[in-house]
């Protein structure tokens, strides 16, 4: 987590933007060890009652990339990204803020152009009711949602990064004025 420059706590909407990236961490957490549960399950079914499996594939792969998405905001928050921060210890302060600054700016960018795409891609699923071609026959709009609703809360809480860094109520990268390389 990045170090406090002030007492002062976030603004309430910063505040709100953490708790739920927090919240879609522990359910992405959650889509996982439910996935290990199905894996578990299919490989029984099929190795010793010697039955096929209809759903498990699909549940986990979409469960899976819902865990991706939805996690995201959370791996940001945390710094649970891999990070190389070289050239952050080699600046001054005010030079890591410009270049924290400009590296989010551009993610954020990112971020939504990804989610003004995903947005279309699963309002179609939805109204059309498109379906996966399997037997057990997946409601694509479902899983479908974790692609949009994950990158909006990961634009919101990169938004919040860039706010508490731009108004110097926390360290960028996490890293005090007197770390150096």
């Amino acid at each position: 987590m990045s170090s406090k420059r002030s007492a002062l706590p976030p603004p309430l909407w910063v505040a709100v933007v953490q708790a739920l990236s927090r919240a879609f961490g522990v359910f992405a957490a959650g889509l996982i060890l439910l996935s290990v549960g199905v894996i578990c399950q299919m490989v029984f079914v099929r190795a010793v009652l010697g039955q096929s499996s209809i759903w498990q594939t699909e549940f986990v792969t979409f469960s899976l990339v819902a865990a991706t998405f939805i996690g995201a905001p959370y791996i940001l928050l945390t710094r649970g990204h891999v990070a190389v921060d070289v050239l952050p210890l080699m600046l001054s302060t005010p030079g890591r803020r410009r270049l924290y600054l400009v590296g989010h700016v551009i993610a954020l960018v990112f971020c939504g152009f990804f989610l003004y795409a995903a947005v279309p891609w699963w309002h179609e699923a939805f109204t059309l009711n498109q379906t996966t071609p399997s037997i057990w026959r997946a409601r694509l709009w479902i899983p479908y949602l974790s692609v949009p609703v994950g990158l909006a809360l990961l634009c919101l809480q990169l938004l919040a990064e860039i706010y508490m860094v731009a108004a110097q109520l926390t360290d960028p990268y996490g890293l005090s004025p007197e770390a150096k390389l």
